[in-house]
């Protein structure tokens, strides 16, 4: 690495191929918002040539209907896709959102590359999320670099930032995050900043000059090599250290000279295999100019370091029914595995979908089994369907480049799957298979919704349900008890987004109403009443009367009904029809419209009339008579209570628990966690924490997580529940 010429093989009039799975490198880049990651991605395109006549990369993707929405939120909102030669590789770039509520972008980017491109602001540092990625590709031994942008930030110290790194992402081997080049600066300017104009190698000791806008290799001045000794020596030591020659370390330590091809080849090795991870810089090109600085070293360090598909190992497979299937490999003459990492809707051609070929090969027009996750508890519908594909086709800015085929370890956009949806599976349709699903964060942030007019309440349904589609950390929610439509998203930007797509793509106008948590009702002393229905109208009347005693039960306990009449005051055939009028007002509730629980109502006495006793008029007598046992005795309001777990830095457990008992939270319990960090378990009522999603990211920078799971019901303070009372009376 560092030593190759410029030659490459992009070209922008024509789709970059691969005919083999080991030319081809699928490579994510992730980072914090703002860290420079879309402008790096441009960097590269521009260097391997796929540009467009303009001179950059539009806006690599699937679709180009979310440029609005990115430029109105200054931010990207999706997963974009980049296909590039270099060198006669074709090198699939995914470009991701630095944002944490776009984080199942991220995923989906983890989930179709082989390795991972860590991009960390020279100006701003490594942030919390960005740490917690690098974990995760860690725990399943992704490879990663990291390459440092904004270096001509005035405060920009690359020296000093690698040292970050390293402590950072290092952990117990900080010898294993060291950089590959030393940047070198220019004479300074007017306001003393003196540029980034070039790098010097640390192994091969060649200086890689970009002032004129084109890589110049040269050898260094004397007055440089000294500039390198320690960082060299460092760097030395630390790729012998990952070498599977035990002999180097003593050969070195004894004074031999290791050849240069050696250590590149070991250094090689280390970062396919995830033990080494490479510190690069990068910065990118000035007006007019065609390479920028530090874009040849990492098309390098992409092609000759990073994995091929056929050295990462594929997701377990099953089929449709879970049973084991032999192990996946990445073959092209394999069966057909292949999955859907993003779905989306393009104005003119319809949905598209962004497809990861694990084995097999991809055809137009070839027929293929959708399997789908069931994620009913997010409101997708379950499918196993047989879909035609249409075009295949690669991302080049707003236009999509036809492909004749897309092989094993490859992607691919692929048309006219109307059925396919993000997290999918495509199979052969006499050979179908289901690939084991990636992690998706849950939604917890819920926002309620209803249609602005009656000709969107006729659209929304269908607009929803392709939204839900599209993106599996959207969880859509038709709640019985509120009747509200709810969309729960992962923050306030990925609501955002969702209603700009409902509004745009869909043309479905709706409004944000509160959201309203489903409260309970239930008596909080014995009661009795008699329940009288008695018409006489003319013709056929109406005669019912009960008598009904309600005392509360334990929680959990729903609704008991007791038959303890005698003599035959009601009828038999009446009995099961106050049960059914007791039922149905329990569901209605008695005070604030919430569904009673948890009492036990007894039938104790009542009168029937021979003719005009129905078992209308049961029905009707006996939610009378419990309504008429409410108005004498306290109700209370029962409110949900969840069990939230929270894993957050130590530095902010004083102020997550604190915020926690202002919620009216009680915390159960607090225990280490990896990583200098802490879970902390608690009980907080649901209506105390709509919002916490947004206000737990601020409470830790952006460093904290939580889940939420519904515990139990519980009786809500009487103050409060005086509010909702009132607030119920004023809505009728």
């Amino acid at each position: 690495m560092g030593d190759k010429a410029n030659a490459h093989s992009g070209a922008a009039g024509r789709a970059a191929t691969a005919d083999h799975p080991s030319s081809v490198r699928n490579v994510v880049l992730v980072g914090h918002s703002g860290s420079g990651k879309t402008t790096l991605v441009e960097a590269l395109a521009l260097t391997a040539g796929a540009v467009n006549r303009a001179g950059r990369v539009e806006d690599g993707g699937t679709v180009s209907d979310y440029d609005e929405i990115e430029h109105r939120q200054q931010r990207s909102v999706q997963l974009s896709l980049v296909p590039v030669e270099w060198d006669g590789y074709k090198i699939n770039i995914l470009d991701t959102p630095g944002y944490a509520d776009f984080v199942g972008e991220l995923r989906a980017g983890l989930r179709a590359a082989d390795a991972a491109l860590f991009v960390v602001s020279a100006a701003d540092g490594v942030d919390g999320s960005t740490r917690m990625v690098w974990e995760e590709c860690a725990a399943v031994g992704m490879p990663r670099a990291i390459v440092i942008t904004h270096l001509e930030a005035a405060r920009a110290d690359f020296e000093e930032m690698t040292r970050n790194c390293a402590e950072t992402f290092g952990g117990d081997d900080p010898d294993a995050v060291l950089p590959l080049y030393l940047p070198l600066r220019g004479e300074p300017g007017p306001d003393g900043h003196a540029p980034v104009t070039g790098l010097i190698g640390l192994l091969t000791q060649r200086l890689f000059d970009y002032s004129s806008g084109e890589r110049k290799e040269s050898e260094p001045g004397p007055d440089q090599l000294p500039l390198i000794d320690e960082a060299r020596n460092r760097l030395i030591e630390g790729v012998i250290a990952e070498s599977e020659d035990e002999t180097l370390m003593d050969r070195y330590l004894g004074g031999e000279e290791i050849d240069v091809k050696t250590l590149i080849e070991d250094l090689e090795r280390a970062i396919a295999r995830g033990s080494f991870h490479p510190v690069l810089a990068a910065a990118p090109a000035a007006d007019g100019a065609r390479q920028g600085l530090g874009t040849v070293e990492l098309l390098e360090l992409i092609t000759r370091g990073f994995p091929t598909p056929m050295e990462h190992e594929c997701p377990a497979v099953t089929t449709l029914d879970g049973k084991s299937r032999a192990e996946v490999t990445c073959d092209p003459d394999g069966p057909l595995v292949a999955e859907v990492v993003k779905t989306a809707s393009d104005p003119y051609v319809g949905r598209v979908s962004l497809v990861r070929i694990f084995s097999g090969t991809l055809h137009p027009d070839l027929t293929v089994h959708v399997s789908g996750h069931g994620l009913a508890d997010r409101g997708h519908e379950d499918h196993d369907v047989d879909e035609r594909i249409g075009a295949l086709s690669a991302p080049f800015g707003k236009q999509q480049r036809t492909l004749s085929q897309a092989i094993a370890g490859d992607l691919a956009c692929v048309a006219k799957l109307g059925r396919a949806e993000t997290g999918d599976t495509l199979s052969a349709k006499d050979d179908p298979l289901l690939m084991e699903p990636w992690d998706m964060p849950d939604p917890l942030l819920p926002v309620a919704i209803q249609a602005h007019s009656k000709a969107d309440e006729d659209k929304l349904s269908q607009g929803l349900a392709r939204l839900v589609a599209e993106d599996p950390t959207l969880r859509l929610e038709q709640n019985q008890d509120t009747h509200q439509v709810v969309l729960w998203c992962l923050g306030e930007a990925h609501a955002d987004v969702v209603l700009e797509r409902l509004r745009g793509r869909y043309g479905v106008q709706v409004d944000v109403v509160p959201h309203r948590v489903s409260l309970r009702e239930t008596f909080g002393s014995k009661a009795s009443a008699r329940g009288r229905h008695v018409k006489q109208s003319g013709g056929h009347g109406q005669y019912a009367i009960c008598e009904i005693e309600v005392e509360p039960l334990p929680g959990g306990s729903g609704i008991e009904f007791v038959d303890k009449v005698v003599g035959g005051a009601v009828p038999r055939q009446f009995i099961p029809s106050v049960e059914k009028g007791v039922r149905a007002q329990a569901a209605k509730g008695v005070a604030a419209g919430y569904p009673l629980i948890d009492v036990r109502v007894t039938l104790l006495d009542g009168k029937a009339h021979s003719v005009d006793s129905s078992d209308a008029a049961f029905q009707t007598a006996g939610a009378l008579a419990l309504r008429e046992a409410a108005s004498d005795v306290r109700i209370h309001l029962l409110e949900p209570v969840a069990e939230v777990q929270v894993l957050v830095g130590d530095d902010y457990v004083g102020p997550v628990m604190s915020d926690l008992s202002g919620r009216r939270g009680r915390v159960v319990g607090t225990e280490q966690a990896p990583g200098g960090r802490t879970l902390v378990r608690a009980e907080v009522p649901e209506i105390e924490i709509d919002r916490y999603a947004v206000d737990l990211r601020s409470i830790s920078h952006g460093t904290a997580r939580f889940s939420r799971r519904y515990a139990r019901h519980e009786p809500m303070p009487p103050q409060i529940a005086d509010k909702v009372r009132e607030q119920a009376r004023e809505a009728a």
